[in-house]
């Protein structure tokens, strides 16, 4: 296995594989790299080097107790760029990963960056405030919290429902992708995954978006149950610079799993124009 050991001692997980321009994907929460399987794959054979790795107390990295903020994960996506000497680097976050990416670009990337894909992704802010009326509810997340503490194991088990949709009427409900779900959240650490639930849902990506100016593909599905795409992707694209943004009707949280084939594609069209 190859692991980075961090300034702060934190150990991270990661992959580089494959020889040519440089893709790097940063997961969601509680996954690991793992859920970038199906994009891995794809954009090896189509002959780039991809990048991914297991956020601090996620998957196989350390399971540190500290440190669990999306200022800490960019600070820590930026150490593994540093010390790979990754340029021109074209990076690809989803849901909480695609906070990790506007926070890294915007304060850390140091020029190292060349695009960014930004996949049913938090920014600009998740929770409900006086500046985002139209946000999610705190309850929500208290309740993600309380079900995260209190019944992990299960509630792994019910979020894959909403989160690829399988909850809809008619869905053609993968089982194996529900397990390889509940298999990556359970490999992480309860801390970083309670601590997270903040990290996702009350950091404020507005300032960060305003500010970069590489080219950004924001990418979001129309019945995302976890990350409304209309207080989230619409918005985040209208606050780029240099932003497109391609929404699909009726595509899940978990898109880039269960349509890897549009997904793939569009992101590629991105990378190669």
């Amino acid at each position: 296995m190859s692991i980075l050991k961090l300034k702060d001692g934190t150990e991270i997980f990661y992959k580089d594989q494959g020889q040519g321009p440089v893709l790097m994907f940063h997961h969601g929460w509680p996954l690991s790299s793992d859920d970038w399987d199906a994009q891995v794959i794809f954009f090896l054979q189509r002959g780039y080097r991809v990048v991914t790795h297991d956020r601090r107390g996620h998957g196989r990295s350390s399971q540190d107790i500290y440190g669990h903020t999306i200022e800490q994960y960019a600070a820590d996506a930026a150490e593994l760029v540093e010390f790979l000497d990754l340029k021109d680097v074209i990076h690809i976050g989803h849901s909480t990963g695609g906070g990790e990416v506007i926070r890294y670009v915007n304060k850390y990337s140091k020029g190292r960056a060349k695009k960014a894909v930004l996949i049913s992704a938090v920014p600009p802010i998740m929770v409900q405030n006086e500046s985002n009326p139209d946000g999610v509810p705190i309850a929500v997340f208290d309740n993600i919290r309380d079900q995260t503490l209190n019944n992990r194991q299960q509630f792994y088990i019910d979020l894959t429902l909403p989160f690829y949709g399988y909850n809809r009427a008619g869905a053609d409900i993968k089982e194996g992708i529900r397990r390889n779900w509940w298999r990556q959240g359970m490999m992480g650490g309860i801390v970083a995954h309670y601590e997270g639930i903040k990290a996702f849902s009350e950091t404020d990506f507005n300032e960060d978006l305003k500010a970069v100016d590489i080219p950004v593909l924001v990418l979001h599905g129309e019945d995302d149950q976890i990350v409304p795409y209309e207080n989230a992707g619409v918005k985040s694209a209208k606050l780029l610079k240099n932003g497109t943004l391609i929404t699909y009707p009726g595509f899940p949280h978990g898109m880039p799993t269960t349509e890897a084939p549009t997904i793939n594609k569009d992101i590629l069209a991105f990378i190669e124009s």
